[in-house]
């Protein structure tokens, strides 16, 4: 049997995430560089995407590194600067395959506030059948169990989830319990599992790039 529904990451699969650029291109690549090693940004971040309130995750670390309490103060009043740009290919993919009648789900890493900004957006952010969101679940990828809950939900078998992360480590947890896993490094590759999985046909995925 082959693939009975298509599940999508979000950041950089449907939109770049680009912290790192975002703060070189307003403090320098070299004081960019002395942040991120004093200042545990991924860390917090992680907090958020599992459901801690990003405000008080911001505030927090700022009083820990008053140094830095303006830069890090961006990452809540500027972080849509950092969600961008979209992938143009990427979003024309999800909605040929909602036009096809292709269950379609999200699975993301992302903060409750966040992903609620970010759909103000990006409204394509809304248009899958439904959001697996690790802020809201307390779970986040690569977790074996966040993936097990999207195959409770859904009712559908390993084998019938053709899922698309640009982080490897997701991908193996994925393809570990099963699913058909895609590491995703452009919209064209993606394109090309599509059809080699037999969800759209060539000239369909051709129109999307």
């Amino acid at each position: 049997m082959g693939a009975e529904a298509v599940v999508f990451d979000i950041g950089n699969v449907l939109v770049k995430w680009r912290p790192l650029d975002f703060y070189a291109a307003e403090i320098g690549t070299g004081a960019r560089d002395r942040l991120f090693s004093e200042v545990d940004l991924d860390g917090m971040n992680a907090a958020v995407d599992l459901g801690r309130p990003l405000a008080d995750a911001v505030a927090d670390l700022a009083a820990r590194h008053p140094g830095w309490a303006r830069e890090i103060g961006w990452w809540e009043s500027r972080w849509i600067e950092m969600f961008a740009p979209v992938i143009d290919g990427s979003v024309a993919l999800l909605r040929l395959l909602r036009s096809r009648g292709v269950p379609v789900y999200a699975l993301t890493n992302f903060g409750n506030e966040t992903l609620a900004w970010a759909g103000r957006v990006h409204p394509f952010l809304h248009d899958f059948d439904r959001r697996f969101v690790s802020a809201e679940l307390r779970m986040m990828k690569p977790d074996p169990a966040i993936y097990a809950h999207v195959e409770a939900e859904t009712g559908i078998a390993p084998d019938g989830l053709l899922f698309a992360d640009d982080r490897a480590e997701n991908v193996t947890a994925a393809a570990e319990r099963g699913w058909r896993a895609h590491l995703f490094d452009g919209p064209g590759g993606w394109a090309a599992r599509l059809v080699a999985e037999g969800v759209l046909t060539e000239e369909e995925a051709k129109a999307c790039l």
